[in-house]
């Protein structure tokens, strides 16, 4: 398995691989899904891994003391040996992270693999593949828990015993220092425990997140704007708690808390910044200073969190595991919200690469999670919000079936687009043999027959389904027979090609992928054509490789229908949107690497415009416009994408442009005639993964998300929320 770690000597920072932990009694063996990097506690370890042996030891003296107790106890040459040898050892990084138990030791009764659990530990909540978790450092997560949301449980844990060390009570006033990642917890714990918060930070940004998430005011510690609030809400008296969530070496915070305290006031350390206690102050006011430990009560006893004996709660009420277990009950009640504090998702494979930008700045994040291989599970399902399950299924792979040529292929279908999309580019291509065209009506085969060179020409679906010798069988058809007309060809062996959309409503999509299961047959294409068109493509390479979110923009000037078309029989063939939206979520998740994870949609009154919002993991959106009120000579198809200082813009698959600074850096434009919309070189990829048996163009779960986000534009409308694409554990 592939572990994240450090060697404090050198300061490398590396993805090793490394053997797999046993399961052990007394815990589980857990598969990570999402780790939360600490950017307070972990980037401090990564720093001072930088540092020279010098800056090591200012920065650690309480080692370099343990360092000189050695010398005095074994001499200068074995206390060499010992120091160099442990700082020239990898170490493991991270304590927060959520995932699915994978196998269950001995004594264990509470989970059962298969269970989503929050794990804690600088030991065994490790930015790693798969973590062994004692009992008393793991909690089950609630149902309707995003498990992104879950690996915030350790981090909100500390959060939660700072304020319990803080005793707030209803209506008094707290001040915050600090408003990083704990420090924004800690804003919203009090503010759900009836306390009226003030926060103090130097960053803006972060100032104006507390507010949001539920500060009565917020500024920089150096204003007096600060001060002013807690004047206006305590009445001159000052505040009943004060919170140092922060760090660094300033002892400003610990003045500022003496300053801004009522008499008998609470000071509560939760971060690690200075502390020289100015004695007047505290001493006149007769401050209570206390220390919050980490996670609570059980923290650093190898007896409860390596053995698993717990305290009785008559004596200790809320222990590590307690405080976690109450920490995720919190985010699945609502009362706590981690989303708007994650700056980044990034792939586990990157983790070195996003330390790197931490460490230097260049990434300027509250919270940064890793996401591990899809395997461990993605639900994200918030209880605030509604959910629309996106499917995952495991599908055995079939054998691979040796290279065929030519390659025979069956029409279901021979409509306009068939006949003017697909077959011309089929019909003269070598390789391919156009066997069997079925349609509803003797006639439209017949037509399609004599006009591209099919070999048969039928009615009978069933015997093109039974036929052996046929290949791949391509389905376009009216949009309400897609699912059904996919399910059987699955089931009979094909592998398919399915015109937009894959299916019109939720069941429709699981009948498919039951399907799939049932047959172990996975060869499913959608008709998402625009991915593949060279000029998109070409852009897309010109464009480069992102580091930070992306903003999308993508404007769909699809105009007016005539009167009569069947794409207008909703109670049918359902909505226009939901017959050719995912041509456009198809793009923009391709653009941006990644599934969509919710959906947000808004239509105007009277008609079928409408504009969604697509948020993605790792931050970034796509806003689709559909309008179907344009004017006739407005381009249909413009899109914009924005990261990095970089842009792209494609104007209607004829121009293209990727902008770069202040300048242009590619420009491309070509005929109208020469419109490229992909149909070529997506058909091209179908042949060939048909002929060599090799992975079809589009992976199948991306397939289903863009057809479940589809399909969540219906629900979105009706319920006028958010929906989130769940996917189930």
């Amino acid at each position: 398995m592939k572990q994240v770690v450090q060697n404090y000597k050198s300061g490398e920072l590396a993805v090793l691989d490394v053997p797999v932990p046993g399961c052990k009694p007394g815990g589980v063996l857990v598969r990570s899904a999402f780790s939360l990097i600490s950017t307070g506690t972990e980037l401090m370890k990564v720093s001072e891994a930088g540092m020279s042996m010098l800056g090591k030891a200012r920065s650690r003296p309480d080692q370099v003391a343990k360092v000189m107790q050695s010398v005095a106890t074994n001499g200068v040459p074995a206390t060499y040996r010992k120091v160099m040898g442990k700082l020239d050892s990898y170490t493991p990084l991270g304590y927060s992270l959520c995932g699915v138990v994978e196998q269950v030791g001995a004594g264990i009764d509470d989970v059962k693999v298969g269970d989503l659990v929050a794990c804690a530990g600088n030991e065994h909540a490790l930015h790693a593949e798969l973590n062994w978790v004692p009992k008393n450092l793991y909690a089950p997560v609630p149902d309707g828990l995003a498990p992104r949301h879950a690996a915030f449980g350790t981090v909100g844990s500390i959060a939660l015993q700072g304020v319990r060390q803080g005793e707030p009570q209803l209506g008094e006033v707290a001040l915050v220092i600090g408003l990083g990642l704990i420090g924004q917890l800690v804003v919203q714990l009090l503010a759900a425990s009836g306390v009226r918060v003030v926060g103090a930070d130097p960053d803006p940004a972060r100032c104006e997140l507390a507010e949001r998430l539920g500060a009565a005011a917020a500024g920089d510690p150096a204003s007096a704007a600060v001060e002013s609030a807690v004047a206006e809400l305590t009445g001159g008296h000052g505040v009943d708690q004060v919170y140092l969530a922060a760090g660094g070496g300033s002892n400003q915070p610990v003045e500022l808390a003496a300053e801004l305290s009522r008499d008998r006031g609470r000071v509560v350390d939760i971060g690690k910044c200075r502390l020289d206690l100015p004695w007047n102050a505290y001493y006149e006011k007769e401050l209570d200073v206390r220390f919050s430990r980490s996670y609570g009560p059980g923290r650093y006893d190898p007896e409860y969190e390596l053995e698993g004996r717990d305290y009785p709660i008559g004596y200790v009420r809320w222990t590590e595991r307690r405080n976690l277990a109450c920490f995720l009950d919190l985010l699945a009640r609502g009362s706590v919200d981690v989303e708007p504090l994650i700056s980044r998702v990034a792939e586990f494979d990157d983790a070195v690469e996003t330390y790197q930008r931490l460490k230097d700045g260049e990434l300027k994040a509250v919270a940064v999670l890793f996401r591990y291989s899809r395997r461990a599970g993605e639900a994200e399902l918030p209880a605030q919000a509604p959910a629309v399950d996106v499917p995952v299924v495991d599908v055995k792979p079939a054998p691979v079936r040796a290279a065929r040529t030519p390659v025979r292929l069956a029409f279901v279908g021979a409509g306009n687009y068939a006949t003017s999309m697909l077959l011309p580019h089929l019909a003269q291509r070598d390789g391919v043999e156009l066997s069997t065209v079925v349609t509803t009506t003797a006639l439209s085969a017949a037509n399609a027959q004599r006009k591209f060179g099919f070999t048969e020409a039928t009615t009978d679906l069933d015997a093109v389904l039974g036929d052996k010798s046929i290949d791949a069988v391509f389905v376009v058809t009216r949009h309400s027979s897609h699912a059904e007309l996919t399910r059987r060809a699955l089931l009979a062996g094909k592998t398919v090609f399915v015109e937009k959309p894959l299916a019109l409503t939720e069941d429709e999509l699981a009948g498919v992928l039951a399907a799939v299961e049932e047959s172990g047959n996975d060869r499913l294409q959608v008709g998402f054509n625009r991915r593949f068109s060279p000029l998109l493509r070409e852009a897309r390479q010109r464009f480069g490789t992102r580091t930070g979110p992306a903003n999308l923009r993508y404007l769909v000037n699809a105009g007016r229908l005539q009167h009569g078309s069947w794409y207008l029989q909703q109670g049918t063939e359902g909505s226009r949107f939901a017959g050719e939206g995912g041509h456009f979520i198809d793009t923009a998740s391709w653009l941006l690497d990644a599934d969509p994870e919710s959906v947000y949609a808004v239509a105007t009154s009277g008609n079928e415009d409408l504009q969604l919002v697509l948020r993605y993991p790792d931050g970034s959106t796509a806003t689709i416009s559909y309008v179907t009120t344009g004017p006739a000579g407005f381009p249909k198809e413009t899109l914009d994408l924005v990261a990095d200082g970089r842009a792209l813009r494609l104007d209607d698959f004829v121009r293209a442009a990727v902008y770069d600074g202040r300048r242009k850096r590619w420009v491309s434009s070509r005929l109208p005639k020469a419109r490229d919309k992909g149909q070529s070189a997506e058909l091209a990829a179908f042949v060939k993964a048909v002929r060599t048996g090799g992975p079809m163009p589009v992976p199948l779960q991306s397939l289903v998300a863009t057809t479940a986000a589809t399909l969540a534009v219906q629900a979105g409308l009706a319920g006028g929320a958010p929906v989130t694409l769940a996917r189930p554990r």
